[in-house]
């Protein structure tokens, strides 16, 4: 989704060079898209022709190397054994919107086994999956005009994540991590206490942690909750990924149905 890629572009800057504030320049001039925006349209690609997961995501992230892919997934990538690894990064949070997105019209349960078809190739540990799944499924919720509140109470009921702390209150503690269980529920909380999609991006962002990650899976929820302005995508679209017109191609395709996205 839009909201992923977005949520990338404007946290790539502050990755390594980690802020706590909500007040920075949304589109800087050292930001560009990253690993997560390659998976993020792999897995489009995967759920719009019905092709091979592993093939699939490895073919994008061998188009676009050198683009931040972590360590275990940067051999997995070039190996030519497409098993799985048992990761629990939030890899698999981050890539995963497209299954909300392309059966947000359809019970939840068709979105949460898109996200496993998408998920298990790689981050086929219990947490990796849950992250994914509960992802997907917040998403699927704010899609659906769920009030925050109850996306809130549906995740943690099901998913079993705190998210009871604001971000205020998040991010003076918090630090990098690369993991479903310690990024999730703040990239959710993010989202759900957002006034809008910038105001998501600006939260998970200012959090100080994995930022392109943390705001490629707040953006997305954030997204279905408010839409996106569209000169962000315009932005996106001419600024940051004009050396990638086939990211641009399929995501198109993706939005293909016109719904509109703000």
């Amino acid at each position: 989704m839009w909201g992923a890629i977005i949520g990338d572009i404007s946290g790539s800057m502050y990755e390594w060079n980690r802020i706590k504030t909500k007040d920075f320049d949304f589109f800087g001039s050292e930001c560009d898209f990253t690993d997560d925006s390659v998976c993020t349209v792999a897995v489009a690609q995967i759920l719009l022709e019905d092709r091979p997961a592993a093939a699939t995501l490895q073919h994008w992230c061998r188009r676009y190397p050198h683009r931040g892919y972590g360590g275990f997934f940067a051999q997995w990538t070039r190996s030519t054994n497409l098993e799985p690894y048992e990761s629990f990064g939030n890899g698999s949070a981050m890539r995963v919107s497209p299954a909300a997105y392309v059966n947000r019209h359809l019970k939840l349960e068709d979105a949460l086994q898109a996200s496993d078809r998408v998920t298990r190739v790689t981050h086929d540990h219990p947490e990796g999956m849950k992250g994914a799944r509960a992802t997907t499924h917040a998403i699927w919720l704010a899609f659906r005009g769920r009030p925050a509140s109850e996306i809130r109470r549906t995740i943690v009921e099901r998913y079993e994540y705190g998210l009871s702390r604001t971000v205020d209150e998040i991010r003076p503690n918090y630090s990098f991590n690369e993991t479903c269980q310690a990024t999730v529920p703040e990239a959710i909380s993010c989202a759900l206490e957002s006034t809008s999609f910038e105001d998501a991006v600006r939260n998970a962002i200012s959090l100080g942690g994995d930022s392109d990650t943390l705001a490629a899976i707040a953006g997305p929820i954030a997204e279905a909750m408010h839409g996106i302005p569209e000169d962000l995508i315009t932005t996106a679209r001419k600024d940051y990924l004009a050396c990638a017109p086939d990211i641009v191609e399929v995501m198109e395709r993706m939005y293909s149905d016109g719904e509109p996205r703000t």
